[in-house]
């Protein structure tokens, strides 16, 4: 089992890890600045850190010494794009690293809704032409920004030259060409924020967070703005999954070894986004989304609010050690897949982020 946890919050980046029983904050970095996410590169250890500083614009930090010390890193840039008006970037909201064949290659999503590569960990970076170049990309839209953003970026692990992207609100690509060329992937899902007539358009998808099981690659996960889905063929076909409580939400984890078991965080949609009836649970299934637990054994039961964000939801190698963190910066860890959940002792600002490593 992973032994540290990596918790990208509103007022900077908090290392934990883990000491007897208990789970301690051993380190902090760039406290007061909001950090949207944080990625280990499995390949090197190296971190690295996005920051949100808002009209301040985004930046980007790395470290190869295990956070002790950071250096700046000149982040994606939209210039020279053409545009009415002009492209720029808003936010860095997903970052991951290129396969074992690729050492260097770092992928980061954006807004507004580009996909950018460097190949030089970091130094530089290039735009991902073919995919912003899309026609379709004309009806992409922003969800809960006023932009369209990529959050997820999925490298399969056998085969680098197949990435699979998730856009808010532009649906699943997939590119099986090293990113030279892409194709939407969106049959089966459906959105209810549309006229009747567009509800099945993949270019418009709102599909929150896409997750894939390490084992089975080709089984991936959707926690959608209105519903949840499950794909056994690679993204080629969804079917949607009925969650409990609420079927909204943001946050969704795949199991590294068993790919007919996931998680996902509900919530009341739309102009709510709290715990439904103020209790906060995880749902799980085993089976591949035909039926769900609902787990609640020490999550907070009455008068919680807590929303977890698309980012805030991990599981570890193990399959067994699950985290969430959520807005009120409440963080939460189990040992045992979700029957019992402990909270940690620490009040956290706003968590956006988290991840073993």
């Amino acid at each position: 089992m992973s032994e540290r946890l990596l918790v990208s919050t509103r007022k900077g980046l908090f290392d934990f890890r883990k000491q007897g029983r208990d789970w301690r904050v051993a380190q902090t970095s760039f406290l007061g600045t909001p950090i949207s996410y944080t990625l280990r590169d499995p390949r090197d250890g190296a971190l690295y850190a996005a920051h949100d500083n808002g009209h301040f614009g985004a930046k980007l930090h790395r470290s190869d010494d295990d956070g002790v010390t950071w250096l700046e890193l000149t982040p994606p840039s939209y210039e020279g794009v053409e545009g009415d008006p002009a492209p720029s970037l808003r936010l860095i909201w997903s970052l991951a690293a290129g396969g074992a064949d690729e050492p260097g290659v770092i992928w980061a999503g954006t807004l507004p809704g580009g996909l950018f590569k460097s190949q030089d960990r970091g130094a530089t970076w290039v735009l991902n032409r073919s995919l912003w170049d899309r026609p379709e990309r004309a009806k992409w839209f922003g969800g809960g920004f006023d932009e369209p953003g990529i959050h997820s970026i999925l490298v399969h692990p056998q085969n680098s030259k197949q990435i699979t992207v998730g856009v808010s609100c532009g649906g699943v690509w997939r590119s099986d060409d090293g990113g030279a060329t892409w194709d939407v992937r969106c049959d089966g899902m459906w959105a209810a924020y549309t006229p009747p007539e567009a509800k099945t358009d993949p270019a418009i998808q709102d599909p929150h967070r896409l997750v894939a099981s390490a084992s089975a690659p080709d089984v991936f996960w959707v926690q959608h703005h209105n519903g949840a889905f499950v794909s056994t063929d690679s993204c080629a076909n969804w079917r949607e999954i009925a969650v409990p409580p609420s079927s909204f939400g943001f946050a969704v984890a795949a199991h590294p070894r068993d790919p007919k078991t996931a998680w996902f965080v509900p919530a009341v949609k739309d102009e709510f986004r709290y715990p439904v009836d103020a209790k906060v649970v995880v749902a799980r299934t085993r089976d591949g989304g035909q039926s769900f637990e609902t787990l609640r054994n020490g999550l907070p039961q009455h008068d919680a609010y807590d929303l977890v964000y698309r980012h805030a939801l991990d599981v570890d190698e193990s399959g067994e050690r699950l985290a969430f963190g959520s807005t009120t910066g409440g963080l939460w860890i189990t040992e045992n897949g979700g029957d019992d959940w402990r909270g940690l002792e620490a009040r956290l600002p706003p968590i956006y982020a988290l991840a073993f490593g």
